[in-house]
């Protein structure tokens, strides 16, 4: 059997979320303990909760939905890279990487997924993330999936210039990845959002397999 390492984030409320978002919470509807047949529950949340994808159509006006983001870039082969020690992901700072020339899906792991370890239950604004010309970077490479370890591939308090580059540029974009235990390498990446019609984005399950054994 092979080994899957899980890297998303368990939804609860106790999970951090994006200042203004919906809380989330989960409601039994019916209660086996309270002389119900069966236990039935309710979940209440954003849909850029927790792991999860953006859909074109969360910065662009007539961009697709989640709905049609291809399965062949959700699932295929990733590099795992870490960047420990930086505060913001510039071109340079991914060009450093020295990347393998096909690299199609890159998960970049920083300090953030440390904030997922702690199990700090906290909004972190000053996380990690892209800046606009990285955006641009990853574009110019043909990667064709970005994977970053908060809530957003951009910083806090910039524009929303890497989003839509990326997004134009039909970059499949997965938010909220907990990569504490993956080390840097290759793997086999498997993200499923789930298929909602008309979202802008999805609440998603992400796992890797090592190819490096």
């Amino acid at each position: 059997m092979a080994n899957y390492l899980d890297v998303s984030l368990t939804i609860s409320p106790d999970l951090p979320q994006w200042p203004g978002s919906p809380p989330i919470e989960l409601k039994r509807r019916r209660d086996m303990a309270q002389g119900d047949k069966a236990n039935d529950s309710v979940l209440m949340c954003g849909v850029h909760t927790g792991t999860h994808v953006d859909a074109p159509v969360h910065f662009l006006a007539h961009g697709a939905d989640v709905t049609h983001l291809p399965l062949e870039i959700l699932i295929g082969p990733a590099v795992v890279a870490a960047l420990p020690d930086v505060d913001a992901i510039t071109a340079d700072t991914l060009e450093g990487l020295n990347l393998p020339s096909d690299t199609q899906r890159l998960l970049l792991r920083t300090r953030n997924s440390e904030s997922w370890r702690r199990g700090e239950r906290a909004f972190q604004p000053d996380f990690v993330a892209l800046t606009a010309d990285a955006a641009r970077w990853v574009v110019h490479r043909g990667i064709r999936l970005i994977g970053v370890d908060y809530l957003s591939v951009q910083r806090f308090h910039d524009h929303h210039e890497t989003h839509i580059v990326l997004l134009e540029a039909e970059v499949v974009i997965v938010e909220g990845l907990n990569l504490a235990q993956a080390t840097p390498g290759n793997y086999e990446f498997i993200c499923l959002p789930l298929k909602l019609a008309g979202a802008d984005g999805a609440p998603a399950r992400a796992v890797l397999r090592s190819l490096s054994e």
